[in-house]
Order: structure tokens, then sequence, then C-alpha cells
């Protein structure tokens, strides 16, 4: 090979190369933009043509994910309004933006992507879900007003009510049973019901106020 020939090869695979580490380094500032709530950053990147749908090596979260948890709110808001978000995009775990959002007690967030067409129902672990274990009754509300499912089931068939009542979320127990939880359904891991799930979290109380209301509608 000539010396002429290998110079154009090189030059050749530094041109390939170039754009790669552009690349990822724009992913790298993306997420940390996103944790910090780094608008400029952001829309620089997204500029470049960096996909708003992106997965961190981590957790596996979207920019939209990362957002939600740390609270980036105004990162939040230029990503929700790409053209090519998908916010039924899962992380590793099978979280979406709107079940981090209701985790975090984000009630604007979980507004604008329901208005914005996030699926409040899904097979597995669901907003409610979320929203129960964080015991966030107005999100818990907003869920069921746009047709949560009260009884769903995680991949174990772990319910709102079951985690609320495991989380010692009281308050959510009661609102869930009050909206029609039914409070009979076993999970299909450990195969016991919420009031169960309460005992062995070492919540008494909130396995008594279950029974209560299971005997109150038997007496009815």
């Amino acid at each position: 090979m000539t010396i002429k020939r290998r110079l154009l090869l090189s030059a050749i695979a530094l041109m390939l190369t170039v754009p790669a580490l552009a690349e990822t380094e724009d992913q790298v500032d993306f997420f940390r933009a996103a944790q910090v709530d780094n608008v400029i950053v952001v829309r620089d990147v997204l500029k470049r043509g960096l996909d708003p749908n992106l997965h961190e090596p981590e957790r596996g979260e979207t920019g939209l994910i990362v957002a939600m948890r740390h609270d980036a709110n105004r990162v939040f808001a230029i990503l929700l309004q790409h053209p090519r978000i998908d916010l039924e995009a899962q992380s590793a775990n099978g979280s979406t933006a709107l079940m981090m959002a209701a985790f975090k007690h984000n009630k604007a967030a979980v507004a604008a992507m329901i208005a914005k067409g996030a699926q409040v129902n899904r097979k597995g672990w669901t907003p409610l879900h979320f929203a129960a274990a964080a015991g966030d009754l107005d999100i818990m509300n907003m869920l069921l007003e746009h047709h949560a499912y009260i009884d769903a089931g995680s991949p174990s068939g772990l319910t709102p009510l079951m985690l609320a009542a495991r989380e010692g979320m009281e308050d959510a127990v009661k609102l869930l049973l009050e909206q029609g939880a039914d409070a009979t359904l076993k999970d299909g891991a450990y195969r016991v019901d919420a009031a169960e799930f309460a005992i062995r979290a070492e919540k008494p109380w909130i396995a008594k106020a279950i029974k209560a209301h299971l005997a109150a509608k038997t007496a009815k």
C-alpha cells in the first residue's frame, strides 16, 4: 500500500470516527443536563439531532424519566413538546415518565402528560401503583378520574392497594377502598391479600382498617 493511499484511508477513518465521538459526548451532556435542569444544553443537543428518547446506561431511563426523577421541570417541558418524544418509552425496570412523575408527587407533570396522551393504564406496573406507593392522593384521584384500573396487577400480581398497605400509606389505602378496590385479591407470588401485606410489613393498624372495611361490606 502506498503512503498516499495509507494517508487517504487514515483521513477517511478519522472523518468516520469524529461524528461518533460527538454523538457520545452529546449523549453524556444530555443526561447530565436532564439531571440539573439545564435547558440550554438540552436544547443544543436536540437541535443537533439527538434522539430525545435515548436511554442512559445506568438505569436504562430516557431523558424524560431522568428529568422527572430529578425534578427538572424546565427540561421536562422542552422534552414534552418535542415532536418525536415517546411518552411510553420505558426504563430497564419497566417504568415510564408518567410513573416517575406520580411517584415524585409532580402533579403538574402528571396532568401535562395525561393531556398529551400518556397511557394511564398499561400491562404490569401502572402510574396508580407509583402514586399509591408515594401516598399522593391528588395524583391518585387524577388517575382514577382518567379511568385508571384500580385493581391493576403488577407482573407479580401486586395491586395498588397491596402496595399502599405494604408501604404504610394509610390515606392511600382508605382512598382505594372508598373507590372500590378489591381487598380480597391475592398476589401471584406470596398468595396473600392487602391486609396480610400490611401485617408482614409491620403495619397492623392498616391491616385492621382493611379488615374492618371487608367486614362492613359483608354486613351490608
